[in-house]
């Protein structure tokens, strides 16, 4: 029996109808149409589908659809301004590092996270942030270069292009 859940979903109330068991990942990608979020491994082990929960960092894929009742999930979708790009990701294009993309969702959404609560990490800071997320194509290098040059450019609020 379907349950009826409503949220609040990148900062619009939503309601839908899920399974018991479908995933809050599930329910993004397939009820609400939000592709962004990408599922690796739908165990929680690669970061790929990281959301931000009531404020905290999960995995959609470890969260039940019906868990969303009454609460505020932030996915990739709801990170950028509108008609713009966060500082993250305009950060992560101009240090090149972004490759195949499955786990650029994840990262940004657990980069977010990170500089939400330290906007001035040091790089082993930001190595164990983000040391949930797995990717298997850049070495990571480019993106922790990105992620510090995120945080200073949100330090000093200067303008990122679109």
């Amino acid at each position: 029996m379907a349950i009826h859940v409503h949220s609040k979903v990148n900062g619009q109330p939503v309601e839908f109808l899920c399974e018991p068991d479908a995933s809050a990942l599930e329910v993004l990608r397939e009820t609400l149409g939000l592709t962004g979020s990408k599922e690796g491994c739908n165990s929680g082990d690669c970061g790929s589908c990281s959301v931000l929960l009531d404020g905290a960092l999960v995995c959609a894929c470890l969260v039940l659809g019906a868990e969303l009742e009454g609460r505020e999930l932030i996915s990739i979708e709801g990170i950028a301004p509108a008609g713009g790009l966060h500082p993250i990701q305009q950060k992560l294009l101009e240090h090149n590092a972004m490759q195949c993309g499955i786990c650029i969702p994840g990262i940004v959404v657990a980069a977010k996270a990170l500089l939400d609560h330290n906007p001035d990490p040091d790089e082993t800071t930001v190595r164990f942030a983000l040391a949930g997320n797995l990717c298997r194509c850049t070495g990571y290098d480019k993106i922790i270069r990105a992620v510090l040059d995120a945080a200073a450019t949100m330090r000093t609020g200067a303008e990122v292009s679109a």
